[in-house]
């Protein structure tokens, strides 16, 4: 008779492992033991199984009752999956795990899926190519030796597992039996996201009681195309966690953390589009979930056309630079100086509803820099009026970035703030020189001061005397959200 235990505490396991017991613990979940010729018990944080065959029958009867395709899609009844979620979990799988040729085989012709992404707005059409065969499916000879026992030591090629090994170059990953069932179940615990420039990101939670874990899997387990599209790879972190956050289960048994692999092309290897490009940890925090679920209401993912009728899911270019500040501690805006500099749309709509998420002090010397810009946009009004032609706000408001943009020691900074605002009055300036001279001067305050001065001119609107906004709406619209170029790209192969 065999035993096998595999626990998620057992302190040789990685993060990789406890998730794919995890999943292993969620595959059991759904067959019925009359079914299998092996018997398991699932704890909280333990996975036993036993068995009197031997161990590929074991084995293998699992991976039959866990893994299926059908219809060109790899199938997991346990995560009881719709359409629209069997297409992101194989494209998903397939983009990662199984992302080598030799792991997975389609079909040569691709056929065209239509998804609904938002009600009354076209369908998305996506190119599939249906899964053959793949790992998942296969037989496993070389997990087992000629009388179908497990070898003590399983070889596992590194590109299968993105993130577990640097670079398989050097020979196979080599695994226990226990470690190797762990990873095999590994893409049922897991998220998958697409992300812009032919780049995926697969997510590793964090498990800390199976039993729950399971629970709250089984609520949250497919993904629409919608959610499946992500801006980067620190925004599918936020994502994952703000979704499992919002689940009703017990929050005693939320996912604290997770592990994010991005993966693409690399340098060092033209004949794989999906290498291990780079590796974040993120912690699950509710001020930053809460910060990054409004800007995803802001900056939402929207349907886009061409002139041939094509259409696809335009990202924002804004929310991938917002969620790589929120992972890493950052404020939201910090490095909008950079941005601006490299992006001539900034989707000035969003920036304007984020400006609300400044604390006290941020916001004094936001409300002193659009004071300033009010006051020098009345001046350049009355002057337009003088000349007898219209005010050009786009051509005042970069007028004033660019001057913001020059300065590139904190010095200079200093001086070229304390010129705009004395120049251009307000009452917003009016008995906070003590908070300016904080931003300008302590420590090296200053470029995230500048980061903050930048927004306040790139978001004001401010108020006339009829109570609309100073900038035409139209100046407001040619920054909004743009059309993926990449995805146009790919549209038109």
């Amino acid at each position: 008779m065999t035993q096998l235990t595999l626990s998620i505490f057992d302190p040789n396991t990685l993060l990789p492992h406890r998730a794919g017991i995890a999943g292993l613990a969620l595959a059991l979940d759904a067959i019925n033991p009359s079914d299998v010729p092996f018997s398991w018990e699932v704890t909280e944080d333990e996975v036993k199984l036993s068995w009197d065959c031997s161990d590929q029958e074991a084995i293998l009867s699992l991976l039959k009752h866990t893994y299926h395709l059908e219809d060109g899609y790899l199938d997991v009844p346990a995560l009881n999956l719709g359409q629209q979620e069997k297409y992101t979990f194989t494209e998903g799988v397939t983009t990662t795990f199984l992302q080598h040729g030799k792991q997975r085989k389609q079909q040569k012709n691709p056929i065209s899926l239509n998804f609904t992404v938002d009600e009354g707005q076209p369908q998305i059409t996506r190119s599939f190519r249906p899964v053959e065969d793949c790992y998942y499916t296969r037989d496993f000879k070389e997990a087992f030796n000629t009388k179908g026992a497990f070898k003590p030591k399983i070889p596992i090629k590194g590109h299968h597992l993105p993130g577990l090994v640097e670079c398989f170059a050097h020979g196979a990953y080599q695994e226990s039996p226990e470690g190797f069932l762990a990873l095999v179940f590994l893409p049922l615990a897991c998220n998958y996201y697409q992300l812009p420039g032919y780049r995926s990101a697969v997510v590793v939670p964090e498990i800390k009681n199976l039993k729950e874990w399971v629970k709250r899997r089984k609520k949250n387990a497919g993904s629409s195309y919608r959610d499946f599209r992500s801006s980067s790879s620190g925004e599918s972190a936020l994502r994952f966690l703000l979704q499992d956050k919002l689940l009703e289960d017990n929050q005693d048994f939320r996912v604290d953390y997770c592990e994010v692999y991005q993966l693409g092309k690399q340098q060092w290897d033209g004949s794989q589009s999906y290498l291990k490009q780079a590796v974040y940890r993120v912690q699950a925090d509710d001020k930053v979930l809460a910060l990054y679920d409004s800007a995803f209401q802001f900056f939402k993912p929207q349907v886009r056309t061409n002139d041939k009728g094509e259409t696809w899911l335009a990202t924002s270019k804004v929310l991938p630079w917002l969620c790589d500040n929120l992972i890493t501690g950052k404020p939201w805006y910090s490095g909008f100086y950079n941005f601006y500099k490299q992006n001539e749309l900034y989707e000035r709509k969003g920036l304007i509803s984020m400006s609300q998420y400044l604390d006290a002090l941020e916001q004094t010397f936001f409300d002193a820099i659009q004071g300033a810009f009010s006051s020098f946009l009345r001046e350049q009004i009355i002057q337009a009026q003088k000349q007898g032609r219209p005010l050009d706000y786009k051509q005042a408001t970069d007028k004033v970035i660019n001057r913001l943009l020059r300065p590139s020691t904190q010095q200079d900074f200093a001086k070229a703030m304390v010129d705009f605002l004395s120049r251009h009055r307000s009452k917003a300036t009016r008995g906070v020189g003590a908070e300016i001279y904080q931003w300008l001067h302590k420590d090296n305050n200053w470029k995230q001061a500048r980061d903050l001065a930048l927004l306040a001119i790139a978001s004001y609107t401010g108020k006339g005397n009829d109570g609309t906004p100073e900038i035409p709406e139209k100046v407001l619209d040619e920054s909004e959200i743009s059309s993926d170029s990449e995805e146009a790209l790919e549209m038109s192969i």
